[in-house]
Order: structure tokens, then sequence, then C-alpha cells
């Protein structure tokens, strides 16, 4: 069952390592595929105002207490959750560059061409897709093995010092950042919710899939 998964599959197209600066065409297509993927479930996320991602959300509660602006304490927070790498020993690669540059874009994209739909239930509808958009994206951009964004590089690291099972670990791991978030002061909404609760299943079933029928 996909929420057992332990493991990023490797398949034909899987680089053998993350610092790979020649990889092959395939590898380096579905690197840019599941990262476009993900950027879009980033940004229709942000456009169904349905609530923040939880990492938004500890943004916000850091700002709430220090001052500084959203932008740059997010900084400082990815820049954190790569000095956690290093005893995690991960690695990063040409991936780990493209997350942020793709997913900026793409959110950025979703921002000026998709509307907030006006009925409250759809907007959960579309923050649940954008959850699922996410998790898909995620799973094929991971197996390319190219290099991890900040969040997804210290899932794969914890992982592999407690060996739950990823969907558990990625889970746990949004919990628990959207709860230091709201004990500070950010705003917590559905969508929040379903991003925290459900990303770490919707990862597992992106690597199932990709696993099964991208090989």
């Amino acid at each position: 069952m996909f929420l057992q998964i332990k493991n990023i599959p490797r398949v034909s197209w899987s680089s053998d390592k993350p610092l790979n600066l020649k990889p092959k065409i395939s590898t380096f297509f579905f690197l840019w595929f599941g990262l476009i993927l993900f950027g879009l479930g980033e940004g229709m996320l942000i456009v169904s105002a349905s609530g923040a991602s939880p990492w938004s959300v500890l943004a916000q509660g850091i700002f709430l207490n220090i001052g500084f602006s959203i932008g740059l304490i997010t900084i400082f927070i990815s820049i954190a959750v790569l000095l956690l790498w290093l005893p995690l020993k991960q690695k990063p690669g040409i991936g780990t560059i493209l997350n942020a540059l793709i997913i900026g874009v793409m959110i950025d994209v979703c921002i000026r061409y998709v509307p907030t739909p006006e009925n409250y239930i759809s907007q959960i509808l579309l923050g649940a897709f954008a959850v699922l958009t996410v998790g898909i994206g995620g799973g094929i951009y991971l197996v390319a093995n190219l290099g991890a964004g900040p969040r997804d590089g210290l899932m794969i690291g914890l992982q592999k010092i407690t060996n739950l099972p990823i969907a558990t670990v990625r889970g746990l791991l949004e919990i628990s950042v959207m709860s230091i978030g709201w004990y500070l002061g950010g705003t917590v909404g559905i969508g929040t919710l379903l991003f925290a609760f459900g990303i770490g299943p919707c990862v597992a079933l992106g690597l199932f899939l990709v696993n099964k029928f991208f090989n």
C-alpha cells in the first residue's frame, strides 16, 4: 500500500546521484514536469483562499513576533532547513536550485491567471486539488533524484533516521510546523489543515504512481 512507502523509488530515468550536472534528457524532463506540477499546486492553494500552507503559517507567526517581513523570514526558514540537511547527510543538486525558481514562477502564473472561486465549497475543493497536485508533482521530481527542495530533503533525511513511512514523516513534519505557526499567532484555514494532513499521503501516492506508470 502506498501509505507504507519508505524509500524514493528508482526507475529507469532516475539519476544515479543528486550531484549530476549532465543528467539524461528524460531525467531532466521529469524533474521539470514534477516541479511545474508542484508549483501549480502551491499556486492553486494560494488562489483558493482556503488557507496558507503550514510553512507560510509559520512565517506569519514569526513575523507577528519579531517584525521582519514574511518574505525575509521565509528565506531564513529555508536556510535553517538546509542547515538541518548537514546532520541528516542530504545532498543538494540542480533540482534544489530549480525547485525555488520553477515553483516561484508557477505560483506567479497561478496568481495571474487562475481566479479565486467565489463559492466557499469551490474554494475548499480547489484547495484539496492543489494539495493532490503538489503531492503528485513532488513524487515525480523526487524520483528524478537530482536534488530535493529544502522541505522535501528534510523529509527524506528524517525518514532515513526514523525508518517511518514517508507519508507519516511528512505528515508529522507539516503538522508540527503548522502547530508552531498557529501558536505564534499565524492564521490556520481549512486549506492549511488539508495540506498538513494530506500532503504526506499525496506525496506517497505520487511516488507510487510514478513507480507504477512512469518506469
